[in-house]
């Protein structure tokens, strides 16, 4: 392809990526194909001669967009806000232009350094304190294990140069509220800790984990020889956005000498807000954090924002240094390869860069306050309305409810799922329903970029309907 016929080929696609966009809203929000439908329209030999790109918009449109299931349509309220924003599709293409391998600064000085401009930026905007230090991983899933790895390697004064965990004479724990992310349960196992020494802690009402639960786990493990190594706070649980008690968490795990981990994947953006920070008092304790800019703030996948407070320590956990890796400017200069999983990196500080540019921190304050209101708004109907019950705090953007209906002898589990599922299948709006503690509800999760008052009044009445029939 030349330039000038890439030229051609990229207005093409611009034009129809803003088409798109501009017409989301005519959607059904989830796809409604069925499995092997899309798959069934592509031949099963690939193409045998080249062809003008120009000539695969039509098939994008007919055969693939009825495949999508419209994340960023403002009636999407399903999983968690998962934004794109268009100044992110933009640095998404200027990354794929210049092609840039990010693993070390000689690879890319611009690839390390605005790195490190931008999550000093995101650092000074949720009023993270300085000796906290950022890097860009692929998601919070990765930055979890990245943190448990390091715990592990701390509590036993760095097994890996050794024999590992299997010359350990005593197993290693890791704690989490039996309301954590799954992605912490993946991490520990494959972190070596084995699903025998993750422990679930007890959570309260409000779906946080208990401080005394946690130092009585603690307690029984060391009673028993267990090593407490790792303790995972979540600031927004993923079923109903709790809070873990922070201050209370770090002082048991500070006691108890491990590792405190900060999951604030979703809900990290909040903290953008000065109200909305008492929510993760305590976060300077951690020793590592991580949220995702591309959720609620609208970077585009996948841009995980890993703030560790003693990145020596990471960075020793992490690197091999073999002898092609090595450059003239070793100890002057950060090697982001040795800060994570992947040695192979892309310029995702692009998509921060581009996002704060085009949106400033004010930009981003309204639309995340738009959304706190749109929540406190549909919490309060739910509240007034006879035959429907909030079944968590609101503290954020995420309300969970369910309906119980007049004739109480029917299965109330059953009748939730199935109301969610004729919202979904009308494709009038996406929600995704939850058990939490045995119940059965419906997450209403709001923070699409497009999302205004009117779309979660629809997403409200579509609910009342499913339920009245």
């Amino acid at each position: 392809m030349t330039p000038d016929e890439f030229r051609r080929a990229g207005r093409a696609l611009i034009d129809w990526i803003a088409d798109y966009r501009s017409r989301m809203e005519s959607f059904p929000v989830m796809s409604q194909v069925k499995p092997g439908e899309i798959r069934a329209r592509f031949p099963a030999e690939p193409p045998q001669e080249g062809a003008p790109l120009e000539e695969l918009l039509g098939p994008l449109e007919r055969d693939v967009l009825p495949g999508i299931t419209h994340w960023n349509h403002p009636r999407f309220f399903a999983y968690f806000p998962s934004n794109g924003s268009l100044a992110g599709v933009l640095a998404d293409l200027a990354a794929a232009g210049l092609g840039a391998q990010c693993m070390s600064w000689q690879t890319s000085p611009a690839g390390t350094e605005l790195e490190e401009v931008v999550l000093d930026w995101l650092r000074r905007m949720v009023a993270l304190p300085d000796d906290f230090t950022g890097v860009i991983q692929d998601t919070a899933s990765s930055a979890t294990l990245v943190a448990l790895l390091c715990a592990r390697e701390r509590t036993t004064h760095f097994s890996q140069a050794r024999g590992g965990l299997c010359e350990e004479t005593a197993p290693l724990a890791v704690y989490a509220s039996d309301q954590a992310h799954s992605s912490v349960e993946k991490a520990a196992l494959l972190a070596g800790f084995g699903r025998a020494h993750v422990r679930a802690v007890a959570s309260d009402e409000a779906n946080a984990m208990r401080a005394d639960a946690l130092e009585q786990a603690i307690a029984a493990d060391a009673a028993r020889g267990v090593r407490p190594c790792a303790v995972v706070a979540t600031v927004g649980s993923t079923a109903t956005t709790a809070m873990d008690p922070l201050p209370a968490i770090a002082e048991v795990a500070r006691r108890a000498g491990a590792w405190l981990h900060v999951d604030a994947a979703m809900a990290g953006t909040a903290m953008i807000l000065p109200e909305c920070r008492p929510l993760w008092q305590g976060v300077e304790a951690a020793d590592s954090l991580v949220f995702n800019p591309h959720k609620w703030m609208g970077t585009g996948f996948d841009c995980s924002a890993y703030y560790a407070r003693d990145p020596q320590h990471l960075v020793r956990v992490m690197s091999t240094n073999p002898s092609y890796l090595r450059t003239a400017h070793e100890g002057e200069v950060k090697n982001f390869r040795d800060w994570g999983i992947p040695l192979g990196r892309r310029f995702r500080a692009l998509k921060l860069w581009f996002l704060l540019h085009e949106q400033g921190v004010k930009g981003l304050q309204a639309r995340i306050r738009r959304d706190l209101e749109n929540a406190r708004w549909l919490a309060g109907q739910v509240d007034a309305a006879p035959d429907w019950r909030r079944m968590a705090p609101v503290p954020l953007q995420t309300v969970c409810l369910r309906h119980l209906p007049p004739d109480i002898s029917e299965d109330v589990d059953a009748h939730n799922l199935e109301i969610a599922r004729r919202v979904n299948a009308s494709g009038a709006a996406y929600v995704t329903p939850a058990v939490v503690k045995g119940v059965q509800l419906i997450r209403v999760s709001i923070g699409a970029e497009g999302t205004v008052r009117s779309h979660v009044e629809q997403v409200w009445a579509a609910l009342q309907q499913a339920a009245r029939t």
